[in-house]
């Protein structure tokens, strides 16, 4: 074969192969949440051995204690920033609502093409926070922790998976797609490392189960 040929068909080939990736990845979830990396499940459990154990009270919780959302940028709040982050071809109008788009939820592996269908979930939860140190923060640190898109703490996902969670840590709920329970442990470990909470004994023995298995 001249050489003008093989190098035509060999371009050919070439083109049909990232053809075929890009409808690998266009026929994939058509968005994918993208909470900050956790670290990795070593440094979890060494985070982890290091935790309080203690048990939990939540004398006191209102979850108005801790303010959300605040304004990110212009006029984005820390839901509207997550909206954008976590969604695909997601359009905002003036107000920064999200007006169009589609969201991947790695919690149950649905997508939804309406905001409204999407809850910003605290993984840790803020009564869980609560109980397990919050209530002696200020509010300032209090709103830090709701609005924290620096840590692996806030993510987009079904509204209605994140309710039946409500306030469960690990040894209570955990999501639904099990390919998920090793990001979700290690980034619940990170942030209640970051921030000094204590866990529970049951937690702390749900942690070490899943942790084992990463």
């Amino acid at each position: 074969m001249p050489k003008f040929y093989a190098r035509r068909r060999l371009g050919i080939v070439a083109a049909l192969t990232a053809l075929i990736a890009s409808a690998g990845i266009l026929n994939g979830p058509s968005a994918s949440a993208a909470l900050p990396t956790p670290v990795s499940a070593a440094t979890a459990r060494t985070y982890l051995a290091s935790l309080t154990v203690s048990t939990e009270s939540r004398t006191g919780y209102n979850r108005d204690l801790f303010p959300h959302w605040i304004t990110v940028s212009g006029t984005c709040n820390t839901r509207e920033t997550v909206l954008k982050r976590d969604g695909t071809n997601v359009v905002t109008d003036s107000a920064c609502a999200s007006t169009s788009g589609s969201w991947y939820s790695p919690f149950d592996g649905a997508t939804w093409t309406a905001a409204s269908d999407v809850d910003i979930d605290h993984l840790v939860p803020l009564a869980e926070a609560w109980d397990s140190g919050a209530g002696s923060w200020t509010t300032s640190r209090r709103q830090a922790f709701a609005n924290d898109l620096t840590r692996p703490q806030l993510l987009a996902v079904t509204d209605n998976v994140n309710q039946a969670k409500g306030d469960k840590d690990p040894a209570e709920w955990m999501p639904s797609r099990t390919a998920y329970h090793c990001t979700y442990v290690r980034a619940w470990v990170q942030v209640k490392y970051y921030y000094g909470l204590s866990v529970d004994s049951a937690e702390k023995s749900a942690l070490q189960g899943y942790l084992a298995s990463c």
